[in-house]
């Protein structure tokens, strides 16, 4: 008994692996890899839409810490006249203060954060560009028989790879 359990077991065995090894025989996948942000950045559509960006960013930054230098003066005003203050004063102008903060706080929230108004103009304008490269990747990998094509500029696990598998410039020839 103990002899049929053990041939048994070693056939299970041979065929589980004969199982696991056979699919790979034979099979190969091709390979691709495109640095996706020097395809984006070869694109003057959207180098326009980056400074457009850049130039809204910079003038919200810019309006924001105005208003917290107003905040800070405000705030020094109120330590110079505080002694003079009564107390009902006092807690009024702390209010005030703290009030302009957090309506700052807020503004920069709502401008720069992650539902904010920049995100949201980011995608109006460089969503459908992305779409474009994403489907010329996908319209390359189908022609060429790709299997898989990786994004080398988000390097996340790839070590190492062959510059013959770098298909970069032959997405930006395809866009042009």
């Amino acid at each position: 008994m103990k002899i049929r359990l053990t041939k048994l077991f070693t056939t299970s065995l041979f065929v589980a692996a004969s199982l696991f090894l056979l699919p790979t025989q034979g099979i190969s996948q091709r390979i691709a890899i495109v640095d996706i942000e020097q395809i984006m950045n070869s694109i003057p559509e959207y180098q326009t839409a980056q400074q457009e960006l850049d130039k809204v960013a910079s003038r919200w930054r810019q309006e924001i810490n105005q208003q917290y230098d107003d905040i800070k003066s405000m705030y020094n005003k109120y330590q110079a006249e505080q002694v003079l203050m009564s107390d009902e004063a006092r807690v009024q102008r702390e209010e005030q203060i703290m009030a302009k903060e957090k309506g700052v706080r807020d503004l920069q929230k709502a401008r720069f954060g992650p539902d904010g108004a920049l995100f949201q103009q980011r995608q109006a304008l460089v969503q459908p560009i992305q779409d474009k490269v994403y489907a010329a990747i996908e319209e390359y990998a189908n022609d060429r028989g790709f299997d898989l094509i990786i994004d080398k500029s988000s390097t996340a696990g790839i070590i190492f790879t062959k510059d013959a598998f770098d298909k970069t410039q032959d997405i930006i020839k395809k866009i042009k």
